[in-house]
């Protein structure tokens, strides 16, 4: 970490990207009104999970803020997008190719790719749309206690404007409860950019 760096970033945070991308998400959040609050955990691993989506605006903030930090985060991704000749432009994203095929499921997949990494953080979005749902998928906590990975909480608060870096939650080996805890502490902590779809 250098005297540059945002105060949310910490040694253990993976880097990408540019100087000049940098300045151009910050610049972005500032011109929209937005700013990064918080800061990430001293994790080496961690699944990232960012909540309302309400909006297609959200996507911009959160490219924005990922350009401002240098934040390096891998999503996941069908296999069969990996491809000649984008194969190495969806690697270079961030995407994990998933084999949907394959007898072994996605947790674990995504659990063998933990244990192979060093320093990896994998952002998933649980409600998996933009539209108005009752609750989250559960996927993102079937990964986290098949790789002993802990999950890390972002909101997206349009009130106050700003792109939440908020806690690592506490899990209780109760997967449903995990989730419909982690859901009711959105809804009541974050409003997003369109409620409606909250």
């Amino acid at each position: 970490m250098t005297k540059k760096d945002h105060p949310a970033m910490n040694v253990h945070v993976p880097r990408k990207g540019t100087k000049i991308g940098s300045i151009i998400g910050t610049f972005i959040l500032r011109i929209m009104g937005w700013k990064i609050t918080g800061q990430f955990p001293h994790e080496k691993k961690i699944i990232i999970i960012g909540a309302p989506h309400t909006s297609n605006w959200d996507f911009i903030i959160a490219m924005s803020a990922v350009m401002s930090l240098r934040l390096k985060f891998k999503f996941m991704m069908k296999k069969q997008a990996f491809f000649w000749p984008f194969s190495s432009f969806w690697k270079y994203l961030g995407g994990v190719p998933i084999d949907r095929s394959k007898k072994n499921d996605i947790t674990i997949q995504m659990s063998e790719w933990f244990n192979s990494q060093d320093n990896a953080y994998l952002g998933l979005t649980p409600e998996g749309t933009r539209s108005k749902v009752l609750g989250f998928k559960k996927g993102y906590l079937r990964i986290a206690y098949a790789s002993k990975v802990p999950v890390f909480l972002i909101g997206i608060d349009a009130e106050k404007k700003e792109v939440a870096l908020d806690r690592i939650w506490p899990l209780s080996n109760d997967i449903k409860k995990d989730n419909d805890d982690i859901k009711a502490y959105f809804d009541k902590t974050y409003r997003g950019i369109r409620p409606e779809f909250g």
